[in-house]
């Protein structure tokens, strides 16, 4: 039997003014409380925020210690080769009762020059809207350094953005450079670089519990701008029945969709990387050698990059998301 297991994580939920309930009342999150919890932070690297084991003989460790004792069983050799200790992916699920600010992350060059750090490149999942919902993604055409700078200082940057419809399934992938903002009422799962480096650029003048109105970054973020970024963005790929589907492929990971209601046999030979599963309706199990792993709804696990074969088997039907590093 394979020393390395599928990985569980403890989840960090994170309370932020614009959060709500649903991640612990619908995607069985540890119980919290506060109703304004606006994410919850599946797998992380984060310096304080370092994912911690919650199942089998490792638990208790986090992410960073796991990885320095197993390197590449964990990560996939060229990975650790690239990244270290330092796991590449950040995974967090998100709710929006209220409208995120409008934001830009810098690109890995901007990143490391200012801040020593990875820039940030991401995706979303919708997981649930409510009706009216929307995504800002990008700039309309024609949005020059000038016409942003101007609409900026008279409080309606939101006129110069792409808007978006947003309906369970819709996929969002945003490179870094390209402003944009969740809307309210959305519950969705984030994949992105590892980084913690966001410039918010308008906040809707939403004030803190203290009054006083939320620091934005607006000279940061102008040179971390695309205003080439324009144009609708939305994906939508409807999962096909025990089939793996594709999403998004860039340099930063690769996400695929797996709607399946019979036993679905996974190799991993041809990759030389971990994959996370993340289980966004029904419950499966993961069977490798002699062992199994129940993975409920709402549920992130971590397969480690030696672990080779698996067979996912559905109670009733499930659909997940598949997500590695193209190496």
């Amino acid at each position: 039997m394979s020393e390395l297991y599928p990985l569980k994580f403890d989840n960090v939920l994170k309370e932020k003014v614009w959060g709500g309930s649903a991640l612990v009342t619908r995607y069985n999150k540890k119980p919290s409380t506060s109703t304004s919890i606006g994410e919850s932070w599946e797998i992380s690297a984060i310096a304080e925020n370092q994912s911690v084991i919650s199942n089998g003989f490792l638990a208790g460790n986090n992410i960073e210690e796991l990885i320095e004792v197993y390197m590449g069983d964990i990560t996939g050799d060229s990975i650790y080769e690239k990244f270290g200790n330092e796991f590449p992916l950040l995974i967090k699920f998100i709710e929006a009762r209220e409208d995120l600010s409008i934001q830009v992350h810098p690109g890995n060059k901007l990143a490391r020059e200012r801040h020593n750090a990875y820039g940030k490149t991401e995706m979303w999942y919708i997981l649930e809207s409510e009706k009216g919902s929307k995504i800002y993604t990008g700039f309309n055409d024609g949005v020059t350094r000038e016409m942003y700078q101007e609409t900026l200082s008279k409080g309606n940057l939101a006129d110069l953005l792409n808007v978006e419809s947003v309906v369970a399934g819709d996929i969002f992938f945003t490179p870094a450079g390209r402003v944009h903002a969740i809307g309210a009422g959305t519950v969705l799962v984030e994949i992105q670089q590892t980084s913690d480096i966001t410039y918010r650029i308008f906040d809707w003048n939403r004030k803190t519990s203290g009054k006083e109105k939320r620091e934005l970054h607006i000279d940061l973020a102008l040179d971390a701008i695309d205003f080439t970024a324009t144009g609708k963005n939305k994906i939508r790929k409807d999962p096909v029945l025990n089939k793996t589907e594709n999403l998004v492929s860039c340099e930063f990971f690769n996400t695929n969709i797996i709607r399946f209601d019979s036993p679905v046999k996974k190799e991993y030979f041809l990759i030389d990387s971990f994959v996370v599963y993340i289980c966004i309706e029904g419950e499966f199990q993961i069977l490798w050698d002699d062992a199994r792993e129940i993975v409920k709804k709402g549920e992130t696990v971590l397969l480690p990059a030696m672990i080779k074969e698996v067979l996912l088997k559905p109670v009733g039907e499930a659909q997940l998301l598949e997500i590695f590093i193209n190496s």
